[in-house]
Order: structure tokens, then C-alpha cells, then sequence
């Protein structure tokens, strides 16, 4: 249950960071967007890219 709630923390977390940056490149803040948006990809590959390429092949295997 709790990997369930800590799973969906962190991907409103991570929409609300990507939305964010969204709004600052339409309100004008180039900076900004592009800043949190490099910081987001840094955090997919350093962070998050094993674990997804984990469960991408868990779910291939469970298929065959």
C-alpha cells in the first residue's frame, strides 16, 4: 500500500513540476522552463531510467 501512495506522490509531484514549467515558457520565462525541464531529464536518467527499463522488460517476459 504505501509503495502505492508513494508511487502516486511522486508523479503528481513530477506533472505539477512539468506543468510549472510549461506555464513559465507561455507566461515568457525561457529561463526558467528550460532550467526545470533539463533538471527533470537529469532526474529521469539518474533516478528514474533503471526502474523503467525494469519494468518494461518484467512486463515483455510476462507476456511470452
Amino acid at each position: 500500500m504505501f509503495d502505492w501512495i508513494f508511487a502516486f506522490f511522486h508523479l503528481f509531484l513530477l506533472l505539477g513540476a512539468v506543468l510549472y514549467a510549461f506555464f513559465s515558457l507561455f507566461k515568457g520565462n525561457y529561463l526558467r522552463f528550460i532550467v526545470i525541464i533539463v533538471l527533470l531529464t537529469i532526474y529521469y536518467f539518474l533516478v528514474l531510467h533503471k526502474a523503467v527499463k525494469k519494468e518494461i522488460e518484467r512486463k515483455r517476459e510476462k507476456k511470452s
